[in-house]
């Protein structure tokens, strides 16, 4: 299911595109301190038109189209600000490397960037809230632990959600029979008509035959699984929901998935790998006067269906990670002054499109772990294997939002959070979740960090 209707992205695109073109009248009505003739409007509309759906690509790319949950929307003025800068600079080199268009606006530019940017900022946060559907209907959540409670406060103070919890009944403090009788009394008010519960829990199980039949006597009615809803909302697994049954769902990707994407890995390899060797003498030379050490690292890592491989890398650090942390679980390598700036960069990461070549990754998937990693986390976290059946990737879900990897050490409990998002992946993997994740990750790139 999804919880948020897909009319809003389309009214969300819609209104981007116009507040585009709202944003240039203005614009050119400032420049010239006078109303914009039709003629001189449609002069510049003809090429901007074409920039119009460039921005969008890179809304796209630095998604503003994803799901925004109440915590990431705290970072969409910064968001807004750096695309639209991204998209000025598009803009600018469309201009001086395609000059047939009669114009040559920079200062049009220098006001649009200003002024696209600010109605952006306004339709998104304060307009775009105001189209939405305003009665949210009434729901009750079944289940506990701390899952439960967080998705209660998301939904519950967020009316983009078309419905809110009324109440919740804690399955883990009542009996079953108290459950069921609670559960059925609810049922029966005309004004609830969404159930969002754990079906994994043994309560639910013996009060399905009753839900069964309360559902029949109600003219509206949605039954939802917490999991399905909690990954719809957070983009993410709830591990303490998950079951073996789940787990053997995923082991087939789509049909064709699996041939496209390594057609697709080879050709993306083979190009970029050609054109990144432009580099590798530069990069060797920075090495070598860092500090004297090899150019490259060789790691055994854990791949797909837990065949161990081989992937090289640019070393940044002051010697092999190997995985053993000893006790506190930390390496005692040092990243070096020039392995700082490969990794802001990802440079680090251009021997592995060998690896990609050789089929041992992928441009997109979980990442690939030291076999001393895999056998800690294994004995510890349950189902930790199951990111196994998906080839490993170069970047994926996982590492675009979780945020505290444990890197170069051992870290159990954000490595249950990693998994969270692997799970998710592996789940929901498609070519356009692929696509979508290799956008991301320029996004990240360019403007964020490296790994």
């Amino acid at each position: 299911m999804s919880i948020v209707p897909k009319r809003e992205y389309l009214t969300l695109l819609l209104g981007d595109v116009i507040t585009f073109g709202i944003a240039l009248w203005l614009t050119l009505a400032l420049r010239n301190l006078e109303v914009p003739s039709r003629e001189v409007f449609l002069t510049h509309f003809a090429p901007f038109s074409i920039l119009f759906a460039v921005w969008v690509l890179m809304f796209f790319m630095a998604g503003l189209y994803a799901r925004y949950t109440r915590p990431r929307r705290a970072r969409l003025p910064q968001v807004i600000f750096y695309t639209q800068t991204v998209n000025m600079v598009l803009a600018a080199l469309f201009f001086f490397l395609i000059p047939y268009f009669g114009i040559a606006p920079k200062t049009v530019l220098a006001i649009y960037l200003a002024v696209s940017s600010v109605l952006i900022f306004m339709w998104r946060v304060f307009a775009f809230p105001l189209v939405r559907p305003k009665e949210r209907a009434k729901a009750v959540l079944i289940g506990s632990g701390a899952e439960v409670e967080v998705l209660k406060e998301e939904v519950n103070h967020d009316d983009r959600y078309p419905f809110m919890f009324e109440r919740t009944l804690d399955t883990d403090h009542a009996q079953s029979y108290e459950a069921i009788q609670q559960l059925c009394r609810v049922i029966e008010e005309d004004d609830v008509i969404i159930i969002v519960a754990d079906l994994s829990h043994p309560t639910m199980h013996a009060a399905l035959p009753f839900i069964y039949t309360a559902a029949f006597g109600k003219q509206k009615f949605a039954f939802i699984d917490i999991a399905d809803l909690y990954e719809d909302v957070f983009e993410r697994t709830a591990l303490p929901l998950v079951r073996y049954g789940s787990i053997l769902k995923t082991i087939m990707a789509p049909a064709g998935y699996d041939a496209l994407k390594r057609m697709i890995d080879m050709a993306l390899a083979a190009c970029v790998g050609a054109l990144s060797l432009v580099v590798y003498p530069f990069v060797a030379l920075a090495i070598k006067m860092d500090d004297g050490g090899p150019v490259f690292v060789v790691q055994e890592r854990i791949g797909q269906y837990q065949k161990t491989i081989r992937i090289y890398k640019f070393r940044s650090m002051s010697g092999n990670d190997g995985g053993n942390y000893g006790g506190n679980g930390k390496t005692k390598l040092v990243v070096t002054r020039v392995g700082k700036w490969l990794r802001l960069s990802r440079i680090d990461e251009l021997p592995q499109l060998w690896n990609i070549m050789r089929g041992d990754l992928s441009f997109v998937g979980p990442r690939p772990e030291l076999p001393s990693l895999v056998a800690h986390y294994s004995a510890r976290i349950p189902f930790y294997d199951a990111r196994h059946l998906a080839k490993p990737g170069l970047t994926g879900w996982a590492q675009l939002n979780h945020h505290a990897h444990p890197h170069h050490g051992a870290d159990v409990e954000e490595t249950k959070n990693k998994l969270s998002y692997d799970l998710y992946y592996l789940k929901n993997r498609s070519f356009l979740l692929d696509v979508y994740i290799m956008f991301q990750t320029g996004r990240v790139v360019l403007f964020e960090r490296g790994s």
